[in-house]
Order: structure tokens, then C-alpha cells, then sequence
């Protein structure tokens, strides 16, 4: 259970295991139940990769308020992010989680997502880098390469 009392779907962790086993999935974004009690899959990816429709629908992500108002929501998010190496050693994989938390988010989103997200990081293991995106730019593929692979990526 996470510190603001949110619990982690089991459908979280075999969608999870999918993308990292089973290579089902590119990636899978989470989201906090309406009522902000559990952590649930919200969507994924079947086939291929599809960078930017991942970063649209984090981007035009939305969570309601107390008082209905619809904003701009946070979300999390695991991808597979695959690059080749400058070097020319090869290809690599590292599954990334990345915690989406768009500035234009109400306050109170934006802290019970910060509290949830060490509940949903412990259910999902071997991940290899986490990102904390807070502006369209910082989920540019290039910035995403750049990060995960420590600058060793080919341009």
C-alpha cells in the first residue's frame, strides 16, 4: 500500500510482466482509480513502436477534481525503450518508468500521485531508470534516449 492509502491492481503487474517477459506490450500507462484508491491500468500498447502515440495520451491525459473540474492529469508509465549504442556495439533495452506529472496538474493530483508511486515502483521489478517528466519536452524521444542511455546512444 502506498502512503496515500492507494493499493496496486494485480492487472498492473501482469501487464507489466507481459511488457518485460513477454515483450507483449512497448508500454503500459497507470493510472489512479477515479476515487484515487487503486493504481489500474489505463492503457498500452500492442505492437511495434508507437512513441508518439504514447506521448500524446500522456499528454492529453485528464483527472477530475474534488469539485468535478477536469485537469490535466498525471499518469505513470512503463516503456521499453530501445536504442543503438553510438559505439556500434549493438542494441539496447531498458524498460523505463516514468512518473508523468504535467505542471498544468491540479496540486492535489499532482501530491497523491507523488505519494502513490513508491507502491507501484515496488510491484514492478527490474526496472532500469526513472524519469520524472513534467513538461512536454521532457518526454521528447531524443531527451528519453538521451536519459536512459546516459548519452551513449547513437544521434
Amino acid at each position: 500500500m502506498s502512503q496515500s492509502g492507494a493499493t496496486v491492481h494485480t492487472d498492473c503487474v501482469t501487464y507489466y510482466n507481459d511488457l518485460k517477459l513477454g515483450k507483449k506490450y512497448k508500454y503500459v500507462i497507470y493510472k489512479l482509480s477515479d476515487d484515487n484508491k487503486e493504481i489500474v491500468v489505463e492503457s498500452t500498447s500492442e505492437d511495434g513502436p508507437e512513441y508518439e502515440d504514447f506521448r500524446k495520451k500522456l499528454i492529453d491525459a485528464q483527472s477530475k477534481t474534488k469539485t468535478g473540474a477536469v485537469t490535466k492529469g498525471p499518469r505513470y508509465a512503463v516503456y521499453d525503450v530501445e536504442y543503438d549504442l553510438a559505439s556500434g556495439e549493438g542494441t539496447r533495452n531498458k524498460i523505463t518508468f516514468i512518473a508523468w506529472s504535467p505542471d498544468e496538474a491540479s496540486i492535489m493530483a499532482k501530491m497523491v500521485y507523488a505519494s502513490s508511486k513508491e507502491a507501484l515502483k515496488r510491484a514492478l521489478p527490474g526496472i532500469a531508470v526513472e524519469l520524472q517528466a513534467n513538461d512536454n519536452d521532457d518526454i521528447e524521444w531524443e531527451t528519453l534516449v538521451k536519459t536512459v542511455s546516459k548519452g551513449t546512444a547513437a544521434a
